[in-house]
């Protein structure tokens, strides 16, 4: 697949989480076309045309439209937005069997569309509507993931420019595993300023209290819970998460960030996918990094995945 500055990407599902991920799109110049796709055609062109009023006082030109998947056959990027709001209270685990029933209906006429390019999806339960729409589309897994942890890492990074007042753009640190209540933080790879955060904390000893991971890990993980509590639903995070990871792939930018991709050996997981650091170009997942944990993250990294495996199992049935 050769690398495009732009090209063309669908996006299928016109809801909250799709016309923001069309917005960041467009804002980073990342597509010449975007297309939507909905069950709900009227809303879909309705999102579009909103779409390419905004395109008017831009610097460029777009085309932004309502389409069907025959335009899939053709994309550079399929994104896999469709899906019910997550309601309040509700995991995204707790969505799997309405989630697998709308996947059924969408990737049959995905796959006869001779969509060939990458997929990269959103609909929760992330890890494994990933990877049920791998194994529907017959399509190597790096050519289907989901955004993985990359909002939670994201978050978390956010959350220790709080404590310390460095720039989150100076902070390395990851979530991985299951985007979702067994996500874990490998707290031995995390670097503020290139500095490993153990001697950090040592030369800050002013942040030690404040850097309980534990209490991070907990508040990262319902941080997705306050926000549809308060507003409905999460759509500018993951809708600039989405344009970050379709950056890489357009631009070639051999970027590393942590999608859910298929392990398959990787930390000592076959047929699992999971979100883990992955260096994301033009072919989508190019190389999934195998960083060195620690027994207590080997061992979170593990029961994360067995959690995920029993989803699978049972996607694999429907």
């Amino acid at each position: 697949m050769k690398a495009v500055k732009n090209g063309k990407i669908v996006i299928i599902g016109a809801g909250h989480v799709g016309s923001h991920c069309g917005l960041s799109l467009m804002m980073q110049g990342l597509a010449d076309e975007i297309v939507y796709i909905d069950i709900d055609k009227n809303k879909a062109a309705m999102q579009a045309l909103d779409l390419d009023d905004m395109a008017s006082n831009l610097d460029r030109d777009f085309t932004v439209r309502a389409g069907d998947y025959s335009d899939c056959a053709d994309a550079h990027i399929v994104v896999m937005a469709a899906g019910k709001s997550r309601l309040p209270g509700q995991t995204r685990l707790d969505m799997f069997d309405d989630s697998i029933k709308m996947m059924n209906t969408i990737v049959g006429p995905l796959k006869e569309s001779g969509f060939h390019g990458i997929l990269i999806s959103i609909s929760n339960p992330a890890d494994i509507i990933a990877d049920f729409l791998r194994k529907r589309l017959g399509l190597p897994r790096n050519q289907v993931f989901s955004t993985g942890t990359s909002l939670d890492s994201a978050r978390l990074r956010r959350m220790l420019s709080e404590i310390t007042g460095v720039s989150r753009h100076s902070i390395q640190a990851y979530c991985m595993g299951e985007h979702g209540d067994s996500q874990f933080i490998p707290v031995s790879h995390i670097q503020i300023g290139g500095i490993p955060v153990k001697e950090y904390l040592s030369i800050h000893p002013e942040y030690r209290d404040k850097m309980d991971f534990d209490k991070i890990s907990a508040e990262d993980k319902v941080c997705g819970f306050h926000i549809v509590e308060g507003k409905g639903c999460t759509e500018f995070g993951i809708g600039a998460v989405l344009s970050n990871i379709a950056r890489a792939v357009m631009h070639d930018e051999k970027r590393i960030l942590p999608v859910s991709v298929l392990l398959e050996g990787e930390y000592g997981e076959q047929g699992i996918p999971a979100g883990v650091p992955c260096v994301i170009g033009k072919n989508g997942v190019e190389e999934i990094l195998e960083i060195s944990l620690t027994e207590k993250e080997k061992e979170q990294l593990h029961n994360s995945c067995n959690v995920i495996r029993g989803f699978v199992e049972k996607a694999d049935q429907m």
